[in-house]
Order: structure tokens, then sequence, then C-alpha cells
């Protein structure tokens, strides 16, 4: 047992020392992966499938889910080609991009390791069209490209002990692994980890300007949608505003990045 601590530690220190100089695309902020990303594209890939087996999808010959499914693909395509460019290919080795929309009323997205993303269509109202669902689909990819939840998993891990990784954890404990993994990457009630999530979310923001621009979508559509998120009304905010910045922060840093995101549009 202490032997296997030990060695664990000891991996856990290597990793730590390889990830220390990782910067994430377009922000150049440092940042630290303790998981194996094709661990986590692994697991995504069981749980993306459990998910849509548990929720209704709709069919690809929906409206809705066409244009789900292009903006995506348009987005995704754009993301690659500027890593490509940047010499940051390596963010999305072996994503396998699926993009489905599921008949829910609540209001989120979210994007997996791997590229496995699914759109409410409890949102789609509030996107109101291909610009506004470009917005949140870019947001959300940025998230997966950036590792966000990796870095949130591999803060989560770090707090079970010394030692500790992801693989041993999905064997000594797989419940546990499971739920931090939920967690960790939005899917479910509790997105934990508030202030840390914040940062990441202003990140995204920036990073899915860009994408969305080199999409061929007006990134100054962006400011206008979270707008009209922030007056959905109610007295508790929607899923995806939950761990975001508030609105006049988010909307003054958008308004401040676009000048820059603007360079990569073409429209």
């Amino acid at each position: 047992m202490r032997n296997r601590v030990i060695r664990g530690a000891i991996v856990f220190l290597a990793v730590l020392l390889v990830q220390a100089c990782a910067k994430v695309p377009i922000t150049g902020r440092r940042q630290m992966n303790l998981v194996n990303e094709g661990t986590l594209m692994s697991m995504a890939a069981g749980q993306y499938t459990e998910f849509l087996g548990q929720n209704t999808v709709l069919a690809s010959s929906d409206p809705r889910s066409r244009m789900v499914a292009t903006v995506g693909a348009r987005i995704a395509a754009s993301a690659t080609k500027f890593l490509e460019d940047n010499r940051a290919s390596d963010r999305v080795a072996g994503f396998q991009w699926e993009f489905n929309t599921v008949d829910d009323p609540t209001v989120n997205a979210w994007c997996m390791p791997g590229g496995k993303v699914v759109v409410y269509t409890g949102i789609l109202p509030v996107t109101q069209d291909e610009a506004g669902l470009a917005v949140v689909l870019g947001h959300e990819i940025a998230h997966a490209i950036a590792r966000h939840g990796n870095e949130r998993m591999s803060q989560a891990i770090a707090l079970q002990g010394a030692g500790m990784t992801l693989e041993v954890l999905v064997g000594e404990n797989p419940s546990t692994a499971q739920n931090l993994f939920l967690q960790s990457f939005g899917i479910g009630s509790s997105l934990g980890m508030l202030a840390f999530s914040r940062k990441h979310e202003s990140e995204a923001d920036k990073m899915g300007l860009v994408f969305m621009a080199m999409a061929g979508y007006d990134p100054r559509t962006a400011p206008v949608f979270w707008e009209r998120m922030s007056q959905g009304g109610g007295q508790s905010p929607p899923e995806i505003l939950s761990t975001h910045p508030s609105d006049e922060t988010r909307i003054r840093d958008l308004e401040a990045f676009l000048p820059e995101a603007l360079k990569y549009y073409k429209p």
C-alpha cells in the first residue's frame, strides 16, 4: 500500500511538472491538467451515450436538430483550423464531434471531452437564430478545447489525497469518480467550485468569440445574446448561468474583446 502511494505521488508530481508549461489557446493562461485526456474522453463517450439514452433526442430531420448540427460543425471546423494554424492541434486530438439536441425546457448546453455536445431545446428561444446559437456553441466548445473540465476534475481528485489518480479512483470508488466527472463538466444540478469556474467562463467567452467569428458569425451578436439571457426572468438564473460572471461584467468583457475577435470575422 505504501509503495503504491509513493508511486502514485511520483507520477502525480511528474505530470504536474510536464503540464506546468501548458497554455490555453488565445488567452495564454498557464494551466495544469493532471488527468489523462484520453481517459476523460473514454469516460465522456460512455456518459454521453447514457445521457442520450435517458433523454428525448430530437430526430436529425427536426429543423432544430439540423440547425444545431450545422452551426456546431461550422464552429468545430473553425476551432480546429485555429488550433492547426497556431500549432495547438493536440487540443482536439482524438475528438469525434457529435451534436445532439434534447427535448428539455432547461436553458442549457454543454460539451464533453472528445467533442460530445448537447443542446437543450429550452435555450433555442433565447438564441433565436444561428448567430445566437453560435455564441452558445462557441462557448461550450471552447470549454472542451481549453480543458476546463480537466482542471476542475484535477483539483477535485487532488483533494482526495496524495497519490490519488483518476484511474485509482475509478478502481476504488467508481461512483465517486462518476460524480466528480459529471460535476466537473457541468452535467447535473451542482457544478461546484464556483470561483474557479468563473475564470473558465470568461476564458471560454473570449475563445468562443474567435471561433464563431472564424465560422462566419458576427461576434457582435454575443453581448446582445447575453443581454437576452440576463432578462430571462425568474428567481434563479438558468443552469448555464450558475457559474458565469455577472451580466454587467460579462457584457463589458465581451465588448472589450470584440476588436480582437473581429480580426477573424470575414462575412
